[in-house]
């Protein structure tokens, strides 16, 4: 039975069939056939000449006319069987005829295969060292010795060349299959690299995208948070002056001015990303959220004429940029909702620095809101719910009619940002 190696080994033969296969033996024939009818005649002469037939009948029948069985093993160690055995009868019968030993040797090593290619290469030599000792007395014990000297002297390094031929082969053919194995996993690979190289261009452009998505909603918040709430502010302030005196009149006037200005402040520091003025004052690192809460509804109850109440629980401590910018735009917003909507007389604002979390509690005594929705008028209440959600945070919202709102958003601090 052939073994996992030697089956590879085969595949990977050449299929281009030398003229020392096809033509050679031929050729041989046919001169030593010729030789023979030259030196001999009668019934001997029918006898050789027919089997120098029968061997060119057997060459054509089984091997040049079948090309699809040369690469079949069975038929092959049959078709050189048979080609061994009629070149045997005909070396016994004609000694010349070992002559025939190149096509014969040319044909063991192309047409068997791994193992049948030592008892070929075995037989062949046999018949071939048979020619070599025709003259030799093998009627006497000196006469077997040397002819089964002759025998060794061509078995045995024509065997050995064929196991070292078939050694180079196999290391040859296991040499082609890795490099046949690396090519193609090179193959695979550059193949890979191209799909990574499609795949990473795709995240970046989903990147991009997304950025830019996330950009046009920070600015959208942002603008709401500055523009729309001080364009709002003063168009409340200018309204206020159609029926003012002139003490009054100046006054709205004023705050008009003053919000128009720090709209103004407002919307080129959003452009630039930077932090909401209030958390840019000087003071201690820890009181900066709480003081500018502080600053933020102290400026709202004096130009809404509302009173609004800061408390600050818990010990105070620094927070994450981005936590203190959206709780302060949360109280913002909440306090322009509670201007524009609520009817309220009084605001309380909480900020509670808890074990692992910021909370801010927004209530007023107003007439209460309905359900909050993106159309206009409900923008503020979705940028809130943004902001503190972009934080893994939570944003709730209670409210009845004629019994106030509170506006609840909670973020929580991990270990790191404590």
């Amino acid at each position: 039975m052939t073994s996992p190696e030697s089956a590879r080994v085969t595949t990977v033969r050449p299929r281009v069939w030398s003229p020392m296969v096809t033509v050679v033996p031929y050729v041989l024939l046919g001169l030593l056939a010729g030789f023979t009818a030259f030196v001999r005649s009668g019934h001997d002469l029918r006898v050789d000449l027919g089997l120098s037939a029968l061997a060119a009948l057997w060459l054509l029948g089984m091997f040049t006319l079948r090309p699809a069985a040369r690469e079949r093993t069975t038929s092959m160690v049959v078709f050189f069987a048979g080609l061994l055995a009629i070149w045997a009868v005909l070396v016994v019968r004609a000694p010349w005829f070992g002559c025939f030993a190149p096509a014969a040797f040319f044909l063991v090593f192309r047409v068997l295969r791994w193992p049948w290619l030592i008892p070929g290469v075995a037989g062949a030599a046999a018949v071939a060292g048979t020619a070599q000792a025709a003259s030799v007395d093998k009627s006497t014990t000196f006469g077997l010795l040397g002819y089964f000297a002759v025998l060794a002297a061509n078995i045995l390094p024509m065997c050995g060349y064929a196991w070292y031929a078939w050694r180079g082969a196999r290391q040859n053919d296991v040499r082609d299959q890795a490099l046949a194995e690396v090519s193609e996993a090179n193959r695979r690979l550059e193949a890979t690299l191209a799909e990574n190289a499609v795949l990473h261009q795709r995240l970046l452009d989903q990147a991009r995208e997304a950025g830019v998505l996330d950009e046009r909603q920070r600015m959208a918040r942002e603008i709401h948070d500055t523009l729309a709430q001080g364009l709002t502010g003063i168009i409340t302030q200018l309204q206020a002056t159609e029926d003012a005196d002139r003490a009054s009149w100046h006054k709205h006037v004023d705050a008009a001015t003053q919000l128009a200005r720090d709209s103004l402040r407002e919307a080129r520091r959003s452009v630039h990303a930077l932090r909401p003025e209030p958390l840019n004052q000087t003071g201690l690192e820890a009181e900066r959220l709480s003081e500018a809460v502080a600053g933020v509804a102290g400026r709202w109850s004096k130009l809404h004429g509302i009173e609004a109440e800061v408390t600050t629980t818990g010990t105070t401590r620094p927070l994450p940029a981005d936590a203190e910018v959206a709780l302060l735009r949360t109280a913002q917003e909440a306090l322009a909702n509670v201007a524009k909507h609520a009817k309220a007389s009084r605001v309380g604002v909480t900020l509670s620095y808890l074990e692992d979390a910021v909370a801010l509690d927004v209530r007023d005594d107003g007439q209460g809101i309905g359900q909050p929705s993106t159309s206009e008028g409900g923008f503020g209440l979705v940028a809130m719910r943004e902001r503190i959600e972009a934080l893994s945070g939570d944003l709730q919202i209670e409210s009845e009619p004629g019994a106030g709102t509170a506006i609840s958003a909670r973020i929580p601090i991990t270990g790191a940002d404590r």
